[in-house]
């Protein structure tokens, strides 16, 4: 299939399935994994949000671009997804927030994009397929190779046992005190004492840690490759297990002993998304990949311990297969689009995770409890 003369992007599945359109962003090539998302707003924090490392995200929303960029919504400082696909191509900004605009954006960062692609049968493609491994290519010229793209795809490994903790992870501990955006003073510092809290940094996005701030925590951070001796040589009164990229086996070699010596210590632990996945590992449970993940700002939730219904943020592509839960470990938390594990619960003690993220606000606010119950842990501990 010739590319059309106005065509300045392909994007080539290994199927050896052709998506011309409209380059925007970096110049070059990408290999990676396609997924796609659902959400309506967010784009910014969905293309630094470190758990989408290794993949490219096609927008189901045709509005991208609308509301601009700020440096504020970075959830990292270095750029995370491999790529962008969109039906249209970007906007304009209309925000009053906006400090830039999104093509601009995508160049500085080194990201490709491509639009005027048809999205709905795109996202149908991967919903029948799975995630397809692609190759995503930026030539202003419109000159690509295709035989070359679509070997490529072909010959990407995947994500299936690969470790990208450790690609998105700090370099070197440090110490967060910021806390949730609010009118009009946007983002402040901690002021007061809270409760000690390691947060072990698997690709962790920011707003979860001002989450963690918000909810009473003094908060340190330490790489991924942090042992059990490490996180308790700081004495913290809990730790967190942070979201992150990858197969959670691959990185589970070096975090499930952690995880195994922090149970030991009896403290409060919470972990989120790939952190969820680890302290399943680390209890026993096993994992599994997805056929297309779950990648949204829409997704219900089901808390089985109470019956209420949660509208959350998701964002992986493996999950904890519920099946294989140990006894002592309790399902918390069920996907009510496909009934996958959402959250699991150690009987008796004050362990718990969840496969959505409580800190993207989709709800806005229907999960924040989960770090308030954590301090609410943590406090309970100090008063025994």
């Amino acid at each position: 299939m010739p590319a059309p003369q106005t065509a300045t992007a392909c994007l080539a599945l290994a199927d050896g399935t052709l998506f011309y359109g409209q380059g925007f962003g970096a110049t070059g090539e990408t290999v990676a994994e396609l997924v796609f998302n659902t959400a309506m707003t967010g784009y910014q924090e969905i293309m630094t949000d470190p758990s989408y490392a290794g993949q490219v995200v096609t927008f189901t929303f045709p509005h991208i671009g609308n509301t601009g960029v700020t440096a504020e919504d970075d959830e990292t400082a270095t750029p995370a997804a491999a790529g962008m696909v969109v039906k249209w191509d970007p906007t304009e900004p209309s925000n009053w927030r906006a400090t830039g605009e999104l093509r601009g954006w995508l160049e500085r960062i080194g990201r490709i994009g491509i639009g005027g692609i048809d999205t709905r049968r795109l996202t149908r493609a991967i919903r029948q397929q799975g995630a397809p491994h692609v190759a995503l290519a930026h030539d202003p010229s419109g000159k690509f190779d295709i035989e070359a793209l679509v070997a490529k795809a072909r010959g990407w490994k995947g994500l299936v046992g690969l470790d990208l903790a450790k690609d998105v992870t700090c370099a070197q501990s440090y110490t967060w005190n910021e806390q949730r955006w609010a009118w009009p003073e946007g983002y402040t510092a901690r002021s007061t004492p809270g409760f000690k809290v390691v947060a072990v940094d698997y690709g962790a996005k920011r707003n979860i840690l001002r989450c963690l701030a918000s909810a009473g925590c003094d908060v340190t951070v330490l790489p991924a490759t942090a042992t059990a001796e490490d996180v308790l040589a700081l004495n913290p009164e809990g730790v967190f297990l942070s979201n992150g990229p990858g197969d959670p086996t691959a990185t589970g070699a070096y975090a499930v002993p952690m995880i195994k010596g922090v149970l030991k210590a009896d403290l409060p632990l919470f972990g989120i998304c790939l952190g969820h996945q680890m302290l399943a590992l680390a209890l026993g449970a096993q994992t599994r990949k997805m056929g297309h993940g779950h990648h949204g700002a829409n997704h219900p939730v089901k808390d089985l311990t109470t019956g209420k219904v949660e509208i959350t943020s998701m964002n992986h592509g493996f999950t904890v297969d519920a099946d294989t839960l140990p006894k002592g470990v309790s399902e918390t938390h069920v996907s009510l689009f496909d009934g996958t594990n959402c959250g699991i619960a150690l009987d008796g003690r004050p362990v718990f995770s969840v496969q959505y993220h409580p800190e993207a606000s989709p709800g806005p606010q229907d999960s924040y409890y989960l770090f308030e119950r954590f301090s609410a842990a943590m406090k309970a501990r100090r008063a025994a």
